[in-house]
């Protein structure tokens, strides 16, 4: 990755953050979504002491969550969060997921696997990510062991996770490639290298406010090495075109930039009800203009903490009560008026 080519600053705008998952199943066991009753409960209990057995700080740090035990609202709200999947949110019998104090490690607990253990950082950090990922594996594989073929690896409920079980992925914010139309290209000539370019929640969902997750697709025949190697080399070249065609179009068109951002903040400041597509979309070119410095008493990080707190499962916790879609809208305003108001005193 050379450093003429590679700017972070420019970077660290367009990328939101980096996820490594690790698919994992145990010998003599079924698979989860064959058997969830009888040794669901067995697994979760083995994993959680796995990973805080006689380890003063993981026991401070990791807490059990069990999915039946928590309110249909926080299920929403972890999923929001990327924290657990909709599959896992659905298994109210045994489903579980070990989270950490800083919520940037989940194990989640009888999912489709027996353990998909998440990691998630922010920029480009696959390493940092992964590195975190294999600690946490190599503490359970001290007590269990995992289900593996010497010739396609690590197995799997389903086959596309067979091999290395890793699944990695990097969102990115590209407001200009998807304005432009280069997203179903950048689509294409991912798919023939093994990628995919998925919305905000991953695979089935769309790209909300320009969000769009980029992934490796194989895992079977490929290192871990060459898997990160392959995404981080297809990231940056998606990274510098986005960075390119943002200084062309501020160069080219610096009036139609700032009328398009400065409309965006207007609506939000003021804006009395608002849906969630139309605050993502306003939200992303907000996100552009602190790029482009055309907004500075705003950080894309406060931004980022605002897309966390219009989605629907925020909504409901914040306000206690269980809003139907016109009161969501009402609400999503205020949040928004309030926060971008209280920055722009």
């Amino acid at each position: 990755m050379s450093s003429e080519l590679y700017d972070e600053k420019k970077a660290a705008d367009i990328v939101v953050s980096s996820r490594i998952r690790l698919a994992r199943n145990f010998e003599n066991y079924n698979f989860a979504h064959v058997d969830r009753k009888t040794s669901g409960e067995e697994i979760v209990e083995k994993v959680y002491l796995a990973i805080v057995k006689g380890n003063r700080k993981y026991e401070e740090e990791f807490n059990l969550i069990r999915i039946e035990s928590i309110s249909e609202v926080d299920r929403l709200r972890y999923v929001e969060k990327h924290l657990i999947s909709i599959m896992l949110s659905n298994n109210t019998k045994t489903g579980a997921f070990v989270l950490n104090t800083e919520e940037t490690i989940s194990i989640m607990i009888n999912e489709e696997d027996h353990v998909r253990i998440q990691c998630i950082v922010p920029d480009l950090q696959l390493d940092k990510a992964l590195a975190s990922a294999y600690i946490i594996d190599d503490l359970i594989e001290k007590d269990m062991t995992y289900e593996f073929h010497e010739k396609f690896g690590y197995l799997s409920s389903c086959p596309t996770n067979i091999g290395t079980g890793l699944r990695a992925s990097v969102m990115l914010h590209l407001p200009v490639l998807s304005n432009v139309g280069y997203i179903g290209g950048i689509k294409r000539v991912a798919g023939q290298i093994g990628l995919a370019v998925r919305g905000i929640y991953g695979e089935g969902t769309e790209a909300k406010g320009n969000l769009f997750q980029i992934s490796n697709q194989i895992t079977l025949g490929i290192s871990e090495e060459e898997t990160l190697k392959n995404l981080k080399n297809t990231v940056v070249q998606i990274i510098q075109k986005e960075s390119a065609l943002r200084d062309k179009l501020l160069l080219e068109k610096k009036d139609e930039v700032e009328d398009n951002v400065f409309r965006a903040l207007g609506i939000l400041k003021n804006a009395r009800i608002i849906t969630t597509n139309e605050a993502m979309k306003l939200i992303s070119s907000l996100k552009l203009g602190i790029a482009l410095n055309l907004i500075q008493d705003i950080s894309l990080e406060e931004v980022d903490l605002l897309i966390s707190s219009i989605q629907v499962g925020y909504l409901h916790k914040h306000f206690k009560e269980n809003l139907v879609e016109k009161e969501r809208d009402i609400k999503r305003a205020e949040i928004i008026r309030g926060q971008v108001n209280r920055r722009r005193k």
